[in-house]
């Protein structure tokens, strides 16, 4: 019986140390999680509507000739799926047949969507901070190209994932992450939200062309409509008028 006793002794302490180790492990991997996914810093707040005090200094990011009939504004949030689909779609053929031939210069402004995108403003931040090296519009495309790898369904540390395409790019990286540390550009992304919201932009992306606002549809035949449509007002506009007789 005591042999009988001791053995069962000896396997229940088995048992009982084998379940500590289990949440041992277990405990590990969570603290392990938690510190690897450590909750997203509450973004900054976006100006409010009325709020103009910073739209003198906005300033976008402009492809194409400076002297291009015909400028096309885009309101965009990096994180928004419709502008994922406008620059994987519709923008390259945008830029091949308009922005390239020199008929449009395209500029594009910050508008994030705090709210609704938890990732969005280091994304806006990487462009500009890369945009401090000459390679903003790299860094737009793929940020765009890439969102199912940053964005905020995700992951809640996008900067990792985004300072694996600054080193891709080519950055230099000591420049890039001060930028980044210092929220160097958060002011000019405030100042391009809030120009956005003198033009009535609720919702992105949105597109100004030529000075009126585009509601419709994203897709490339439907801009290159309104595109073509701006370029015929100008060429009639700048015909001279007849003598009468």
């Amino acid at each position: 019986m005591t042999v009988q006793v001791r053995k069962q002794t000896k396997g229940g302490n088995t048992k009982f140390v084998g379940a500590l180790a289990l949440v041992g492990i277990a405990g590990a991997a969570f603290i392990g999680y938690r510190m690897t996914n450590k909750p997203a810093a509450p973004p900054p707040a976006m100006p409010a509507p009325g709020d103009t005090a910073l739209v003198a200094q906005a300033r976008g990011y402009t492809l194409g000739r400076a002297d291009a009939p015909i400028e096309i504004m885009e309101f965009a949030d990096f994180e928004c799926p419709s502008c994922g689909r406008f620059g994987a779609l519709a923008e390259p053929d945008i830029r091949k047949n308009y922005v390239e031939t020199g008929k449009v210069k395209f500029t594009f402004y910050d508008w994030p969507l705090t709210q609704a995108h938890k990732n969005t403003i280091p994304a806006h931040s990487a462009a500009a901070c890369a945009d401090d090296q000459g390679k903003f519009w790299p860094m737009h495309d793929v940020l765009l190209e890439r969102q199912e790898e940053w964005n905020g369904f995700v992951t809640t540390d996008p900067r990792k994932v985004i300072t694996g395409y600054a080193e891709r790019l080519g950055l230099d990286m000591a420049k890039w992450n001060a930028c980044m540390d210092a929220g160097t550009h958060l002011n000019r992304i405030k100042a391009n939200y809030a120009l956005g919201m003198t033009r009535q932009v609720n919702g992105t992306p949105t597109f100004i062309i030529d000075g009126r606002l585009h509601t419709g549809g994203f897709a490339y035949d439907d801009l290159a409509r309104a595109i073509d449509d701006a370029l015929a007002a100008r060429e009639a506009a700048s015909r001279p008028i007849p003598a009468t007789p």
